[in-house]
């Protein structure tokens, strides 16, 4: 949750001290070389056990949980928990991660492919704390360049962000999931004009990175409505948005599609999502899913209103 979509004020980016040294790891470009003289049946069994769950994720509200910010504290240390949890979801560790946030929206899909990514503070009006947290993952160019390859087969034009740094719905979250920021790390954005077909398709589009070793994560919130935080007449919107989602997550894949891309004509849709930045992610990690359904893996509730995760292929 950031307020500067909703009072349309310039963010504010601050450069992180904390770089991490570490080299980055190459992705996988297929299966491995183990199976490279098997047979086609032994390379798809290989690849369906290899296979990355994709995610999406709620990362909550500004800075938390480093800084106090009066959030309800159960609500706050069930929601960590659950982030927390996501790093044993992999049946086998990453070798990288791919993160569409929220808060990132260009002309066309764009990538990071700095190879020390810095921290982008974009929220304003914190504690002095806020803009020290540091989350020194190491980017990852080659991943770069292999989500470009795939969305420009797929007929996306794309471009990349040499200077751009982690968001805090990447660095606050993933801070929780991998505290030790020991995985590389690259960030897409969203595509403006946030079309909800588009972002299904690039999200088809990047399903082969799941065989290639690369965990993908949507980051955003399935309510996310400014000015309705705080307001008790948002809950039975957000539970009613909500419960439509859970459904919808769970589908046969072109149902769950299909309804994903008129998310509009849900029920409190434009109440719940005023503007639909922080519900994107779902559908780039839907499309990535591919024929894997849904499963609400988290059903919390964040300052009285309700709020999921969703994991597919786990």
């Amino acid at each position: 949750m950031s307020s500067d979509h909703d009072e349309g004020l310039t963010r504010r980016q601050a450069i992180g001290a904390g770089l991490v040294g570490a080299a980055s790891l190459a992705v996988a470009a297929g299966v491995s070389s183990e199976a490279e003289g098997a047979s086609s049946e032994g390379r798809r069994k290989s690849s369906s056990r290899e296979r990355m769950p994709v995610v999406f994720m709620p990362h909550g509200g500004g800075p938390w949980p480093f800084v106090e910010l009066g959030f309800p504290k159960p609500e706050m240390d069930e929601l960590a928990g659950y982030l927390r949890s996501v790093r044993g979801l992999p049946k086998t560790p990453p070798k990288a991660l791919l993160v569409v946030s929220a808060h990132w929206e260009e002309a066309v899909p764009t990538v990071m492919t700095a190879e020390r990514p810095p921290m982008y503070y974009d929220y304003y009006g914190f504690p002095p704390e806020s803009y020290q947290i540091t989350w020194p993952a190491p980017g990852h160019p080659q991943l770069a360049a292999r989500v470009q390859e795939l969305l420009g087969t797929a007929g996306f034009k794309t471009a990349t962000d040499a200077q751009r740094g982690f968001d805090h719905g990447t660095f606050v979250p993933l801070k929780l999931t991998y505290p030790e920021a020991n995985v590389p790390a690259v960030q897409l954005s969203l595509k403006q004009g946030l079309d909800p077909e588009e972002h299904l398709a690039m999200g088809r589009a990047l399903a082969p990175l799941r065989d290639e070793g690369v965990f993908i994560v949507g980051s955003g919130m399935t309510y996310h409505n400014m000015r309705g935080f705080r307001d008790p007449r948002s809950i039975p919107v957000a539970e009613a948005f909500d419960a439509w989602l859970r459904e919808t997550a769970a589908l046969e894949p072109k149902e769950r599609d299909q309804r994903l891309a008129q998310w509009s004509r849900a029920p409190a849709a434009r109440q719940a999502h005023p503007r639909e930045e922080h519900l994107l992610p779902l559908m780039v990690v839907a499309g990535a899913a591919g024929a894997d359904r849904g499963k609400t893996a988290y059903n919390g509730s964040f300052m009285g209103l309700r709020l999921s995760a969703y994991h597919f292929g786990a």
